[in-house]
């Protein structure tokens, strides 16, 4: 059978639910710009004129210096653990990643606690060595504390994916660039950085992108941006319509961004000039340089994984007869009820659009296939905003019809569970989609081909001949998917039920309250799943050729 009469047969069923999927991705996104332009706010100039220039200008400051600090950190390490041979180099691979496990606001909290001056060090250098010290020395609720923040647990988005792709570069460029005379040096500056320039701004996209979605560090430092803003105009001054307005300038810097990033990558292309490619093979350091080189690893990782983690566990033994209680069984009840629904909702999404662009390569397919992106490309705060909106608007609509079954006419879908799983579903698509397009990627449409060939109907097909080759895709999807949702604090805040916690919500809420120790034991279990799920996709899902 060919394959455009296979096509014809997915018309029915893959293009409807591929459009209704994107759809609900798109209306809320949609609201906000279209009531940019339409709604009147009343403290919109006095927002413009007093407040939003420091909102960009922090905004600004904080986007462009954890940029280039997170690029200096993680293309040296790559470049460093792709390229030398050097003690503990084969840990050093996966364990520059662990930070990531660790959110930027359980940091945030965990160093001011380490830090301030009740913390390990002051108490050290008083009690010990009878000094002294200066307050503001140790002051990290700063901007500058929060760029260090950012900078320290976000560097593995640059880290892995120049790792990734140096990893596979052919060793024929590096030992040319020897042979003509170069060092160390002049060959990262020279050749390193230009060729791994794709996946640097790709990796640096990620980095400002959480930035921008970030709400709890900024919240704590006290560094006002526009998530703080957001939170305090629409629940402070009751503002839904200024909150609007900044959740759409948020979007039209986002759109920048992503423009920017187009531009960056430009069209320099670079490619084998042969078929034989022979990755890079590691030079074994000797003398110092051996050292220094574990040095510079150890220090991140520590100081990135290690020391908070540490504190964390000390603080959870301290607190734990006080935090461990049925409440708490209760936070990860609801963590895992809304992170396991909304991960299954993200595949079963992804497995839709992903098998309708896999059938269809036309221009809607690939339309759709980038939409799914746009989710991930804005901040948590700012999808808050929208689905809100539209699902107020929603209640608003459906007033007659709760009235004639005898339900009191009030707000019951935007004040449920339901609108905060949809909110994760729209935020955290493009990370399940990503793994089950590159599992579709590798099946292809043969097996598919010959399975309608045999007189199979599509949906037959597509459970009893596609989706069992994708077991490695689902599982990865629904674990990345998983991870983020546990993770996140802005879209939880804003939009979950009354009375209804999480591990991250109730970590903030602690730290927020000054009972860091207590925060330690949501914080740890946050912690933990998401080293183990680093761990099991760099030894499992991930593992390179030894």
């Amino acid at each position: 059978m060919k394959l455009h009469h296979i096509k014809s047969q997915y018309k029915n069923i893959w293009t409807w639910l591929s459009i209704l999927i994107v759809l609900l991705i798109l209306i809320p996104n949609a609201t906000i710009l279209v009531n940019f332009f339409t709604k009147e706010a009343e403290s919109w100039d006095h927002i413009q004129t007093y407040i939003l220039p420091e909102l960009l200008t922090n905004t600004s400051l904080l986007l462009l210096f954890t940029g280039l600090l997170t690029i200096l950190i993680g293309t040296s390490l790559a470049w460093l653990v792709a390229a030398y041979d050097f003690p503990f180099r084969r840990f050093f691979k996966w364990g520059l990643i662990l930070p990531l496990a660790i959110p930027p606001y359980i940091a945030g909290y965990t160093y001011n606690g380490i830090l301030n001056y009740t913390g390990v060090i002051q108490t050290t250098l008083r009690n010990q060595f009878q000094m002294e010290v200066n307050q503001s020395f140790f002051d990290i609720l700063t901007l500058p504390g929060a760029i260090g923040i950012f900078t320290l647990f976000l560097y593995p988005y640059v880290y892995t994916m120049t790792y990734a792709f140096l990893s596979q570069q052919s060793a024929t460029l590096i030992e040319n660039a020897r042979l003509l005379g170069r060092n160390a040096t002049e060959i990262y500056f020279r050749i390193i950085i230009p060729i791994t320039r794709g996946a640097i701004v790709g990796g640096v996209s990620l980095v400002l992108l959480e930035v921008l979605n970030d709400y709890g560090v900024v919240k704590y430092f006290g560094v006002p941006t526009f998530s703080t803003a957001i939170f305090q105009t629409w629940f402070g001054m009751g503002e839904l319509n200024s909150a609007i307005k900044l959740s759409a300038t948020v979007m039209f810097i986002v759109f920048g961004l992503l423009i920017l990033e187009k531009v960056l990558r430009g069209r320099k292309k670079y490619s084998y000039t042969t078929s034989k490619v022979r990755p890079l093979e590691p030079i074994t350091l000797t003398g110092v340089k051996r050292w220094v080189t574990f040095s510079y690893c150890a220090l991140i990782f520590i100081i990135g994984f290690l020391v908070p983690f540490i504190q964390l566990v000390d603080w959870m033994f301290l607190t734990f007869h006080k935090v461990a209680s049925t409440e708490f069984l209760e936070l990860i009840t609801n963590s895992i009820l809304v992170a396991t629904i909304g991960a299954s909702m993200i595949v079963a999404f992804s497995l839709v659009i992903g098998n309708f662009a896999r059938m269809h390569q036309g221009l809607m397919a690939r339309s759709f296939a980038r939409v799914t992106i746009l989710g991930y490309s804005i901040p948590g705060a700012v999808i808050a905003v929208g689905i809100s909106t539209v699902f107020i608007q929603l209640d608003q609509f459906l007033f007659g019809f709760y009235e004639a079954l005898g339900i009191p006419a009030t707000l019951h879908l935007s004040t449920s569970l339901f609108m905060l799983i949809s909110a994760y579903v729209i935020r955290f698509l493009a990370i399940g989609y990503n793994s089950i397009e590159a599992g579709f990627d590798k099946i292809g449409t043969t097996f598919t081909e010959a399975s309608r060939t045999l007189g199979m109907n599509v949906t037959k097909t597509f459970f009893k001949v596609d989706l069992p080759m994708m077991k490695g895709p689902l599982i990865s999807g629904f674990m990345l998917a998983f991870i983020e949702i546990l993770k996140e604090l802005p879209l939880t805040l804003i939009l979950r039920p009354f009375n209804f916690d999480t591990l991250s919500t109730k970590a903030f809420q602690y730290a927020s309250d000054e009972q860091i120790h207590e925060a330690a034991l949501p914080s740890l279990v946050i912690v933990l799943v998401s080293g183990l799920a680093i761990y099991f996709f760099y030894h499992v899902l991930e593992k390179e050729p030894k």
